[in-house]
């Protein structure tokens, strides 16, 4: 599959291949937005937790597409398993988590050549960390309000890119202080900080959006 297979800022629907449940293959629901050229690479969106609505219709995660589609990048958001379209049963925990991400970032190494990003929103966010510790071909990460107790240590100390961290000062589930400190030791991590913006961005996607695109277009 090419990048060329659809028009740059037009997602279309595609279907993940995900891990086995129950000795039943998975199918994980995802949009796909082609990049300005194939070599431009992609971005792999994952939403919160499927347990508490997250589901890649979030407006975090559509401001993400929006924001790589800005960056020339293709993007590929999708929803966790028992979610909307996708096959099996929602549970929200790691092993499942990281199954479903690392199946979205197969389908967009498969779909694309180049560097690719691990984004995500939330609980998401700390599943697109660990991702990239598997992933070889990730190069940077776009975390929108991380929790830091759900964040992986080693994954974070082993990686290697550029990463963008995007928090609203008014966040309790993700303190901005927490986070600066948790990040302190990357020297290539970027902390950004949303003023009068909560966990669940009932205000400042415009913001995010532009912060978004503005660090992505520099790679």
């Amino acid at each position: 599959m090419s990048a060329a297979a659809g028009r740059i800022g037009e997602e279309r629907p595609v279907v993940i291949a995900g891990a086995l449940a129950g000795g039943v293959a998975l199918a994980l629901d995802g949009l796909f937005r082609a990049g300005a050229s194939p070599e431009a690479g992609g971005m792999v969106i994952a939403p919160p937790h499927p347990l508490y609505g997250g589901r890649m219709e979030s407006p975090v995660v559509t401001e993400l597409g929006f924001a790589a589609a800005r960056a020339g990048l293709a993007s590929l958001r999708f929803d966790w398993r028992g979610v909307g379209g996708s096959t099996g049963e929602p549970s929200g925990e790691g092993p499942e988590l990281d199954a479903d991400y690392a199946a979205a970032l197969l389908h967009l190494a498969e779909t694309v050549p180049g560097p690719l990003c691990a984004a995500g929103y939330s609980t998401g966010a700390a599943a697109a960390v660990r991702a990239a510790k598997q992933g070889p071909r990730v190069r940077s990460l776009l975390l929108v309000a991380p929790p830091p107790s759900m964040l992986a240590e080693d994954a974070l100390a082993a990686f290697r890119g550029r990463v963008l961290v995007v928090v609203g000062d008014r966040d309790r589930i993700a303190p901005a202080d927490a986070l600066r400190t948790q990040f302190r030791s990357l020297a290539a991590a970027r902390i950004e900080v949303l003023p009068d913006v909560d966990h669940f961005f009932g205000s400042g996607l415009a913001e995010l959006s532009r912060a978004a695109a503005s660090w992505l277009e520099y790679r």
